[in-house]
């Protein structure tokens, strides 16, 4: 695959990066407490607290790790609404126009995501944009750890790709580890999971943008 040795190849995320919905997933976040018995959390405590493992994000909440079986009742409604309300997400702004014009300018691009592979490639193609990427690996397994060792694998399978040409673009910090573990760059979006200010803590290597189009942008840069 020499050809994705020219430029930047990307690395998007999937879930708050070019699709939109971050207001989605705070209302399916409190079906789930609901169910359990936890306050609704607003907006802003969401994107300051979230992390990946998920469960550390709840035990930020809560004050201790989810149970079992607490952890299994909130993890299936989550889905259960989530699924509903993401069929009406659209993609992020630009990102449909970025993709394409990625891709006709001979660039390349792939997905990776923490999002179950089975419900990913489906919306994928419903958004008419599957023909953009080379790849698409969603999760296929019940853990909920991060991305890094996922990163792994998806790099292995692209294959020929050399990872300081290789950028993460993506709204959590997951993605920055995930970039690091296998020697890639990454550069994080404002507008998912995370707030600025957490995203920051990623560090001065990591640059921190308000849109997808400065993202791919500085991705460019940082592969050159």
């Amino acid at each position: 695959m020499g050809k994705l040795q020219r430029g930047a190849h990307i690395v998007w995320d999937w879930n708050g990066t070019l699709l939109h919905d971050i207001h989605a997933v705070i209302e399916s976040t409190n079906a789930s407490f609901a169910e359990i018995g936890l306050e609704p959390i607003t907006f802003e405590r969401y994107r300051d607290l979230y992390c990946v493992p998920i469960p550390l994000f709840y035990e930020r909440l809560m004050g201790r790790l989810p149970t079992d079986a607490e952890w299994q009742v909130m993890d299936a409604v989550f889905h259960k609404h989530y699924w509903t309300r993401a069929e009406a997400c659209g993609l992020a702004d630009g990102a449909a126009e970025l993709l394409a014009g990625r891709r006709a300018a001979g660039r390349t691009q792939s997905l990776l995501s923490l999002a179950p592979h089975e419900h990913l490639v489906p919306i994928v193609r419903r958004h008419g944009i599957e023909a953009h990427f080379v790849r698409i690996d969603g999760r296929t397994d019940t853990s909920h750890a991060g991305k890094a060792e996922r990163m792994v694998r998806h790099m292995a399978a692209l294959g020929g790709v050399d990872a300081d040409r290789v950028v993460v673009i993506g709204d959590a910090l997951d993605d920055a580890v995930a970039a690091a573990h296998v020697g890639a760059r990454a550069v994080l979006y404002t507008g998912g999971s995370h707030s600025r200010t957490s995203l920051e803590a990623a560090g001065m290597e990591v640059p921190v943008v308000d849109s997808l189009a400065e993202a791919v942008e500085v991705a460019e840069r940082l592969a050159a």
